[in-house]
């Protein structure tokens, strides 16, 4: 079974936001419609981006979740039921399912995302039945029970990161780790830039293993 080293995962997932910088492996689509984005790679990765700074996503993904021009309001009781019977938060699972219907029969083999994209990895990861990588992960799953085929996704957090505690009443699907850098910065360190510095220390609570099985 292959794997990927996290730094290069957390490359890739900066890199996503402008993916003129994405070099290798060749992206052979994207998708930038209704406020969603997504990259597919030659070699079957599905890559994610979404918010990268924490201001922006309290003030876009928070107040007002909007896809498809439908709104979705951050509330801690908003969960639907998707085609796996997983309750999920309704604005996140609408998100993935607008890149679900993008990829079509193209089923990725593995899935990296960050913030908003992180959400939806960890949905995309138990539909597909793939390994999946979230960096700044919010949380999308209602419930705090272990569902089916959740061992094989990986959210990557800050402490200092608010964006990875939200919504409020909601959980990560498979494993969650927590990583503490030399120096909180309470709410400010979301963006990917921060998240590769901290991969060089990682060392907190939890810590993260250097590469990730898919």
């Amino acid at each position: 079974m292959p794997r990927i080293r996290l730094k290069d995962a957390a490359t890739l997932a900066q890199h996503a936001y402008k993916a003129e910088n994405i070099q290798s492996p060749r992206i052979v689509d994207s998708l930038n419609r209704d406020h969603v984005q997504a990259h597919l790679t030659e070699t079957g990765l599905l890559l994610l981006p979404g918010s990268n700074s924490a201001l922006d996503y309290v003030h876009y993904n928070l107040r007002v979740f909007n896809v498809g021009n439908k709104k979705y309001r951050m509330s801690t009781t908003a969960a639907a039921r998707g085609a796996s019977g997983t309750l999920w938060h309704q604005g996140f699972l609408t998100y993935a399912r607008k890149i679900y219907d993008w990829v079509g029969h193209r089923k990725p083999k593995l899935i990296i995302g960050h913030s908003l994209g992180a959400a939806a990895t960890q949905i995309l990861s138990k539909s597909y039945d793939v390994s999946g990588i979230g960096f700044a992960a919010p949380r999308p799953k209602k419930g705090g029970g272990r569902v089916r085929h959740d061992g094989k996704c990986l959210s990557v957090c800050r402490v200092d990161d608010t964006v990875c505690s939200l919504p409020p009443n909601f959980h990560h699907l498979g494993d969650a780790r927590f990583l503490e850098p030399p120096e909180n910065n309470w709410g400010q360190d979301h963006s990917m830039k921060n998240y590769r510095a901290i991969l060089e220390v990682n060392k907190g609570p939890d810590t993260v293993p250097e590469t990730w099985r898919y």
